[in-house]
């Protein structure tokens, strides 16, 4: 049987288009995650004020549709600072001695999000892979909710190992992971990569 989706492409997105799309970004990342409508809105400015930091880098999935390409999925991050709320937040999580092996110099991977309907095609991988791809950092982090999803495992699979698990970030009832890889990362071996 031959597989008759379209091509998804996955580009590097400049700047001021991730700014001029933004809410198309955040509506993937509401329906990735599960969020209401006014959790949406409220991460608008915040997500504005990130394309601002040093070492940010953001990219896009973008798939055919009956009005053109489309955005399907996105991925970006900066690098960590302290003062930086998240930074700060996974500071507090982390013992002292993980925390000055894992935080300086670190990338953080802010958002990495696919639309349900691209779901389980391999695209959250492709992104992952091209935002960290020939970054200069010696690591990359992430938190992620601390459950048995198909991101945990995926981010699992490609290098990532577990600095905290159950912590729960202010304003979010899950309890969430905070994992780390070393840069640069490797793609995984053909068997991980089609778990």
């Amino acid at each position: 049987m031959t597989d008759t989706r379209p091509a998804t492409r996955i580009v590097e997105l400049p700047t001021p288009w991730l700014r001029e799309h933004m809410q198309e970004a955040l509506t993937i990342y509401g329906l990735a995650m599960g969020y209401d409508s006014a959790v949406v809105a409220g991460r608008y400015g915040y997500a504005v004020q990130h394309t601002e930091r040093p070492g940010f880098r953001a990219v896009g999935a973008f798939a055919e549709s009956p009005d053109g390409e489309q955005l399907v999925g996105f991925g970006y991050g900066y690098l960590v600072a302290p003062g930086q709320w998240w930074h700060d937040q996974v500071r507090a999580a982390l013992d002292r001695r993980t925390a000055k092996k894992w935080l300086p110099g670190a990338f953080e991977v802010c958002e990495l999000h696919v639309h349900p309907d691209h779901q389980s095609r391999g695209l959250g991988r492709r992104l992952l892979h091209a935002l960290l791809a020939g970054l200069p950092h010696p690591a990359a982090l992430l938190s992620t909710p601390d459950a048995d999803t198909k991101a945990f495992r995926l981010y699992h699979a490609d290098g990532f190992v577990d600095l905290a698990r159950g912590y729960h970030f202010p304003g979010d009832s899950r309890p969430f992971a905070i994992l780390g890889a070393r840069l640069p990362l490797h793609p995984p071996s053909r068997a991980a990569a089609n778990s």
